[in-house]
């Protein structure tokens, strides 16, 4: 209720807000918990390092394969969520999540590239039901202007999953007894057991808690939809693919979001390698205070990044996204460009004064780049796909930010091979600072778009609409 009541929209009738929190906060856990069995990884690899001698680049390879695959199956997968609606996509991907990290724990023994690369790959793949999942059932509750500061406070929930499984990943790793249960310290395996259990607890919790839309939770014409306003939610394959593979707007926001993606994914995942080359750090059995604060922190900053930038989208810009994203990606670029600066002149390292601006930076940098992540790659496709086509238009966009994620990882991890130990991690900020200012353009190109087909007596109304 309290959470809702700051939306400040048009009154609903008696229930609806207390009904749609329940079902946005039973979405939001689960998909905070698909985070829990994703970001472990991070905290594997000094492990699987250790043990496998794999290398800087083979690992984020790895993450590459697995933002690859979750990248296509968003494709697939938004396109299929149009068909069999939000719900269904969302628990279809939990499941495999559940099933494809207790195969990680369990069944690594192997140790080889390949061996890791198709069991992450797969997880991607399943992951990826998620997100158009979520999306399409949210553009069903929430109206056009309320749909930006709704994706801020929504991070929250997302951005919980991150935030545990920092806060669990060195308990494991710590080594713990659980009655006549004795984990040693550094058994790496064993992120791959027990996040899973959160994805399944969290997925009962939303299969009765949730339902796709107001109609079917009782509250019929409460949500008027811009786009289409008739009754259901689904539409045939051919129609989701055909509108919004032909939408004017949907390939710029795409290609903006790759580089959210590239920013984003890279500083979340090669975090832990940062903390262990850069700064010295045990990140295999004894992660310190300031590396586990720091990951704490990040997501708790995106989340506040990610609010702020909704509500200013929704307040004072009516709902249209592209002039604050093209802002931020411009102050993401210019905040990373001076933390290769500070890295260059060697300014972090294992001193005091070297891991206090070294966190900083990490932090600074998720703020910024997940500052467009909400309305770039959760309000943008509701806009545009309204609550029948939400699905596919944010598995196109979402599929970019992977994309992006997996071109930046593998970029990295072969830059970081020749190049950290003169320069450190120095060329890490460089690559995506890059990203951060291309970024800004093709959100320019989006707000020249809209303003051509807003001027223009034949503009197209779809994008009269966004």
């Amino acid at each position: 209720m309290a959470l809702d009541s700051v939306l400040a929209r048009p009154s609903y009738p008696p229930g609806f807000r207390a009904r749609r929190s329940l079902n946005w906060i039973s979405i939001g856990l689960l998909y905070g918990a698909y985070y829990m069995c994703r970001y472990n990884f991070r905290f594997a690899a000094p492990g699987m390092i250790a043990e496998f001698h794999f290398t800087t680049a083979q690992i984020t390879d790895m993450l590459a394969i697995w933002s690859l695959a979750y990248g296509t199956g968003q494709l697939i997968n938004g396109l299929l969520s149009d068909r069999i609606g939000g719900r269904k996509s969302l628990l279809i991907g939990a499941a495999g999540t559940v099933a494809i990290n207790l195969l990680f724990g369990f069944g690594s023994l192997a140790g080889t590239f390949t061996t890791f690369s198709v069991i992450w790959l797969l997880n991607g793949y399943l992951q990826s039901f998620g997100c158009p999942g979520m999306v399409k059932i949210n553009a069903a509750w929430f109206a056009r202007k309320e749909r930006g500061t709704f994706s801020g406070i929504f991070g929250l929930t997302i951005q919980l999953g991150q935030v545990a499984i920092s806060f669990l990943a060195p308990l494991i790793l710590s080594g713990f007894t659980f009655f006549a249960l004795t984990i040693p310290a550094g058994e790496w395996r064993w992120l791959f057991r027990i996040p899973p259990l959160f994805t399944a607890a969290a997925a009962l919790f939303m299969y009765f808690a949730a339902k796709p839309t107001p109609e079917e939770a009782g509250y019929p014409d409460v949500i008027k939809d811009e786009l289409d306003s008739s009754a259901g939610v689904t539409v045939p394959l051919l129609e989701s693919f055909r509108t919004i593979f032909t939408h004017p707007l949907v390939w710029f926001y795409a290609a903006a979001y790759a580089c959210t993606g590239a920013v984003r994914s890279s500083s979340d995942q090669i975090a832990i390698l940062y903390f262990q080359d850069q700064m010295g750090f045990d990140m295999k059995t004894n992660i310190p205070a300031a590396a586990r604060r720091t990951l704490e922190l990040m997501p708790i900053v995106a989340v506040a990044g990610s609010f702020l930038s909704g509500w200013i989208s929704d307040k004072f810009f009516k709902g249209h996204r592209s002039p604050v994203a093209m802002t931020l990606y411009l102050i993401e670029a210019t905040v990373i460009t001076v933390a290769a600066v500070v890295l260059f002149y060697g300014h972090v390292g294992p001193t005091a004064s070297g891991i206090i601006l070294g966190c900083t930076i990490l932090v600074l940098i998720s703020f910024t780049a997940n500052s467009t992540h909400s309305i770039v790659g959760s309000a943008a496709p509701m806009d545009i796909g309204g609550k029948k086509m939400a699905g596919f238009a944010a598995g196109v966009i979402d599929s970019f930010q992977y994309y992006g994620a997996a071109i930046s990882l593998s970029l990295t991890g072969r830059v970081l091979e020749v190049t950290k130990a003169q320069y450190g991690y120095t060329f890490w900020f460089v690559i995506m600072a890059g990203f951060g200012l291309f970024g800004a353009f093709a959100m320019n190109h989006v707000r020249r778009v809209q303003n051509f087909h807003r001027d223009s007596p034949h503009g197209d109304p779809r994008v009269k609409n966004c």
